[in-house]
């Protein structure tokens, strides 16, 4: 399985390109899904208040199907305002006990206070209690792809089995982006006053003046200081996520840093227009020893504007592929690398159909299989 033929090979794939303080990070481009970065972006780690992300996709999602309205009130519980509100003694939207608050002022709470109060408020409101609202947090998780992030409360408080990756927090950022272009916009909010207390949005990026739109920070003890963050610079966007960075301050120097260098040292660039041919691969019993690959459109991505050496590209698919191959069917993957980066997959399809051969070609097919198979 996985035969891969290579197709840029320019020089060995090497280090990072960009070095950086935290312990874990991964970047994206939305429009391409170039991955221009990513540093151990697969490790589990505690996600502190980046949960809440989890949290606002479970609302937004419920608002886009209609099963609740920006209207919807819920009231305060005595263990929301104990666990999350004034007494807790950690980010709170400082709702009053027992009183009734819109869903809108929830969302405001959350995204821009990173209240904790306000996501229990949310989760017994739509689900009864925070654990089964939890349980639809992973869930959800599941429908939309992330398989490794796992949610035992709404608000990231720690707890045991609670756990997620910096790639699979943005991606989430991604989805949320795409999915709810209209909700999306409370993460950009400056500020926000409830209960007569004004206060800021914890995302330090929207102070910075670099197109800077959402979306969350986090701390814990274990996994130290993370942020998910998006920028929009002339119509371009990026997102990031990081963690395991060792204060505030550093967190949002490393993030600012990081996403400026994405902005300015890659190129959109166009590697196979549409229709290209981008490759072949060999056929088992056909009419011809191989079958033309092509993507669905063209093939753009972005590359690094200097170390373009550092860039290598193959075809990978099971093969040799079985005759008949029809027009259209799904064969292998064109995959690129920057550096150590697996920075893109492009599904590629048959750009043509191959019949079954003649029984000498097949014969000849087969007794090369047995001869040559075992090697790869």
């Amino acid at each position: 399985m996985g035969l891969g033929l290579l197709l840029v090979s320019l020089a060995p794939a090497a280090a990072q390109l960009f070095e950086i303080k935290a312990a874990q990070a991964f970047m994206i481009d939305p429009e391409t899904g170039t991955v221009l970065f990513a540093k151990d972006a697969d490790r589990p780690m505690p996600p502190a208040s980046l949960a809440k992300l989890m949290t606002m996709e479970v609302v937004f999602n419920a608002i886009k199907s209609r099963r609740a309205t920006l209207d919807d009130t819920f009231v305060v519980s005595e263990h929301a305002w104990r666990t999350g509100g004034a007494p807790s003694g950690t980010s709170t939207m400082f709702a009053k006990l027992k009183s009734a608050i819109r869903l809108e002022d929830l969302i405001q709470g959350v995204t821009v206070q990173a209240a904790n109060d306000g996501c229990i408020i949310i989760a017994e409101g739509l689900a009864g209690s925070e654990a089964n609202f939890a349980a639809q947090m992973t869930e959800r998780a599941r429908q939309i792809g992330l398989t490794k992030s796992t949610f035992v409360n709404s608000t990231g408080l720690p707890a045991d089995g609670q756990q997620t990756t910096v790639r699979e927090l943005a991606l989430l950022a991604l989805h949320i982006w795409r999915e709810y272009p209209d909700l999306y916009r409370y993460y950009g909010q400056k500020d926000f006053t409830w209960n007569k207390i004004l206060q800021r949005n914890r995302n330090p990026l929207l102070a910075m003046d670099i197109g800077a739109d959402g979306l969350a920070v986090g701390a814990s003890q274990t996994g130290g200081f993370g942020i998910v963050g998006s920028i929009n610079q002339n119509g371009r966007r990026l997102i990031a996520a990081m963690s395991g960075l060792a204060s505030d301050r550093e967190r949002a120097e490393e993030a600012r840093k990081l996403l400026d260098w994405g902005m300015r040292s890659f190129q959109k660039t166009e590697i196979f227009a549409g229709g290209e041919v981008v490759g072949e691969a060999q056929v088992f019993g056909g009419a011809k020893s191989g079958v033309a690959l092509k993507a669905k459109g063209p093939v753009t991505i972005f590359l690094p504007t200097a170390n373009g050496n550092k860039v290598t590209a193959s075809i990978v698919y099971d093969g040799p592929v079985a005759a008949p191959v029809e027009e259209g069917q799904k064969v292998g993957v064109l995959r690129v690398w920057i550096g150590d980066t697996l920075s893109q997959e492009t599904p590629l399809f048959a750009a043509e159909s191959v019949g079954v051969g003649s029984l000498p070609q097949r014969a000849f097919d087969a007794a090369t299989e047995l001869a040559v198979g075992w090697l790869r």
